[in-house]
């Protein structure tokens, strides 16, 4: 994927770590100008200085302020890709308002103010790029806010696509994936879950940072899909 994106600039909102992180790299070695967006700019600074031709910038997708401040920073972008999320896994008996609010803030209505401030500077060949996640399509107990609001990302691909063409909106659905998220769980918790994931999957495995940021160079290029969101989780909601 060399040179794929030379000369883009790349806005990566949750860039600092994980997937986000993994994306970040992936793009800068494709030839892009990397800006990684994060709530925390210590983080951001200390991710970009990882990468050549990268800087940092203050976005907290749920403060519609930083993400206005933001655009009118950078001036111009070719592609933006939102890794951010905030998860609320309990039981349905144990939700709380504020936290479901706050999930769809991180998915939805945080996104859709980034396509209202960022729409006008994004190049027309550019894209956005959301995330998803597989507990949409499979559900499980404690993961309804989770599974609802990544379904309502597929929705809001589809609207803005039509309302922003010819700039591309996608999603990627990635399933459970070792991309440093699950480090919090502990070595042997962390290693039967993704053992879990493995006999769950289609091809046997987990994903791997490199599989979703593979899929999201990829997206960033394709000038021929729109308003889709793409599953990228071994099949593991065919079992």
């Amino acid at each position: 994927m060399s040179g794929q994106l030379n000369k883009q600039k790349v806005l990566v909102i949750g860039g600092s770590k994980y997937l986000g992180l993994a994306i970040a790299k992936q793009a800068s070695e494709a030839g892009a100008e990397v800006v990684i967006g994060a709530r925390n700019p210590e983080q951001a600074s200390q991710a970009a200085a990882q990468l050549p031709l990268a800087s940092a910038i203050r976005v907290d997708i749920t403060d519609e302020g930083t993400i206005a401040a933001a655009a009118s920073q950078l001036g111009h972008v070719d592609h933006v890709v939102i890794t951010a999320s905030a998860h609320h896994n309990v039981r349905v008996q144990d939700l709380e308002h504020d936290k479901i609010v706050t999930a769809f803030e991180a998915k939805v209505i945080g996104p859709l103010l980034l396509a209202k401030h960022f729409a006008p500077i994004i190049s027309p060949a550019g894209s956005i790029l959301l995330f998803s996640g597989v507990a949409a399509w499979k559900p499980s107990p404690e993961y309804t806010v989770m599974g609802v609001t990544n379904g309502a990302v597929a929705f809001l691909v589809s609207q803005l696509a039509k309302e922003l063409a010819p700039i591309r909106v996608n999603a990627i659905s990635p399933g459970i994936t070792d991309s440093g998220t699950w480090n919090v769980l502990g070595k042997q918790n962390k290693r039967e879950l993704l053992e879990s994931a493995s006999v769950s999957s289609l091809v046997g495995r987990a994903g791997t940072a490199d599989d979703i940021a593979d899929a999201a160079i990829w997206l960033l290029g394709a000038g021929f899909v729109s308003g889709e969101t793409i599953h990228v989780e071994g099949g593991t909601r065919h079992t």
